[in-house]
């Protein structure tokens, strides 16, 4: 009986211990997620234009090797090297003895021609003469047979005609003769201005305004006629108040690079920048290169810039007013596509753009968006379109 009950009580503490209930403790409540902040931006109107940076060599604007006309000894030269020279300025002078000897030869022969020229003059006014007297004498003896048959032989009549007939052929005679005299004369002339050009050729004179920057011939020197293949230049003339610079352009740019477009052009020896204009085109892509020549003129009024000297020639390919633009960085590149992140009532929305001229930093998108939208600028990594975000504008160049 003992034992019994003392097993009846075990099982009763076993069971009493097996349905023990433990407190629970509540449930906290779920806390709200914060929302990302973005920075953002809005478009903004500007100005815009497209260049080219391109390199070239200063030129002169003009250069001539100057020769002598006529072969001769340098009798004087007035100029060396650097030294700047007006148009029609003496460069040298020749000395050539025959020219003179030449020039007398022909005025005297003009002279000698001018006065045989009177006396022909003089030829053909008694030619004239002997034909008036001729004539009136026939005229009379004609007027005499036909008043009265009979009066004044045949014979009379016959020699007064031939008469006349040689003073008509004398005056012919002398006539052409003094056209002869004439002719020569214009011929004497011709010859006398041709020596005198000649004997001009005996001075070197520059051609236009420049800088000498080689003289290859000293005083005394024998200069042979321009003409000959041994010929040697006297002096090399360039002018340099303008300088032309050929620049290359590469084939995308040709369509847009026009006679009288603006230039900068930058001289990195000289720290400063020049204005130019495009002055001409060659008009021919080069097969090889797929590029083209383009000639751009500098003005050099102080010959500040020398020839030879390299600068970098910013060319604007195109310029347009109050494009809309977008950061760079805030496009995006899906493949050849781009687009852009814009918060949209609070959420994120990836808008597909179209983009037209570019500069450094900015990009203008000319279909896609308006000058209102919120443009995400910030870390784009984290961010999806659908997710709902806070916005911080703020404004980036």
């Amino acid at each position: 009986m003992t034992q019994k009950c003392a097993v009846t009580m075990i099982v009763i503490l076993a069971t009493t211990g097996c349905n023990k209930i433990t407190p629970v403790t509540p449930v906290e409540a779920s806390k709200p997620v914060a929302q990302e902040t973005v920075a953002v931006a809005k478009p903004i109107k500007e100005s815009l234009q497209q260049q080219v940076v391109l390199t070239g060599d200063f030129k002169p604007y003009q250069t001539v090797d100057l020769h002598a006309k006529v072969p001769g000894y340098l009798r004087k030269i007035t100029v060396d090297v650097g030294d700047r020279v007006r148009a029609g300025q003496l460069i040298a002078s020749l000395e050539v003895p025959e020219m003179a000897s030449d020039i007398s030869h022909a005025n005297a022969e003009v002279s000698r021609q001018e006065a045989e020229l009177k006396r022909l003059h003089s030829e053909v006014e008694r030619a004239k003469a002997n034909l008036g007297i001729a004539e009136l004498s026939y005229k009379r003896l004609e007027a005499a047979a036909k008043a009265e048959k009979g009066i004044v032989a045949q014979q009379e009549i016959d020699e007064a005609l031939a008469k006349r007939r040689a003073a008509e052929a004398q005056v012919a005679s002398a006539e052409a003769a003094l056209g002869v005299v004439r002719h020569q004369i214009e011929g004497s002339r011709a010859t006398v201005e041709k020596a005198k050009t000649l004997a001009a050729y005996t001075e070197i004179t520059a051609p236009f305004d420049g800088i000498v920057t080689k003289r290859n011939v000293d005083l005394g020197a024998m200069i042979q006629a321009g003409t000959s293949s041994s010929a040697v230049p006297l002096v090399r003339i360039a002018e340099i108040r303008r300088l032309r610079m050929v620049v290359i352009v590469p084939e995308s740019a040709v369509p847009m690079v026009r006679p009288g477009t603006t230039v900068t052009i930058a001289v990195p020896v000289l720290r400063k920048k020049f204005e130019g204009r495009v002055a001409r085109l060659s008009n021919d892509v080069q097969f090889t290169s797929r590029t083209m020549e383009a000639e751009v003129d500098v003005a050099n009024p102080s010959g500040e810039l020398v020839p030879g000297m390299t600068a970098e020639v910013a060319v604007t390919l195109a310029r347009k007013e109050d494009g809309l633009t977008v950061p760079v960085t805030a496009i995006i590149n899906n493949g050849g596509n781009r687009s852009l992140m814009v918060v949209n009532s609070g959420a994120i929305e990836e808008r597909e753009i179209k983009t037209g001229m570019e500069s450094a930093a900015r990009i203008e998108v000319t279909a896609g968006i308006s000058p209102e939208d919120l443009i995400v600028v910030g870390n784009r990594s984290l961010l999806r379109a659908g997710q709902r975000v806070e916005t911080k504008l703020t404004e980036v160049n």
